[in-house]
C-alpha cells in the first residue's frame, strides 16, 4: 500500500511526457468591431479541433490562437473564421507559447 503513491506518480509522469502536444501560436488580424464579434469568435473558434487557447483584442483587432499543430493548422483556422463571416489574416506565427 505504501508503494501506491510512488507508482501513481510514475504513471502520471509517464502520461504527461507521452501527452505532450506540438503547441503553436498564431496572431490573426480579424475584422472585429464590437463585443458581439468577440463573443461570436469565442463561441466558435475556441471549440475548433486542436485549439488550446484563444485571446481576442478589440483595440488591436487581433485574435491570438494557441493550437496543437498535430490536429489543425493556420489555413484550417482561417476557414473556421470564414465560416462565421470573419476574414482572418495571419500576422505572426510562432512555435513558442511562453507569452500566452
Amino acid at each position: 500500500m505504501k508503494r501506491l503513491p510512488a507508482i501513481l506518480f510514475v504513471v502520471l509522469m509517464s502520461f504527461s511526457l507521452w501527452a505532450k502536444t506540438d503547441k503553436q501560436t498564431v496572431v490573426f488580424d480579424v475584422d472585429i468591431h464590437c463585443q458581439g464579434c468577440i463573443d461570436k469568435i469565442q463561441k466558435n473558434i475556441a471549440f475548433e479541433k486542436g485549439v488550446k487557447d484563444l485571446r481576442c483584442d478589440l483595440k488591436s483587432k487581433t485574435v491570438v490562437v494557441v493550437f496543437d499543430a498535430s490536429k489543425t493548422d493556420v489555413p484550417t483556422l482561417q476557414k473556421a473564421f470564414a465560416k462565421i463571416g470573419k476574414h482572418a489574416t495571419p500576422r505572426a506565427f510562432d512555435t513558442d507559447t511562453t507569452g500566452l
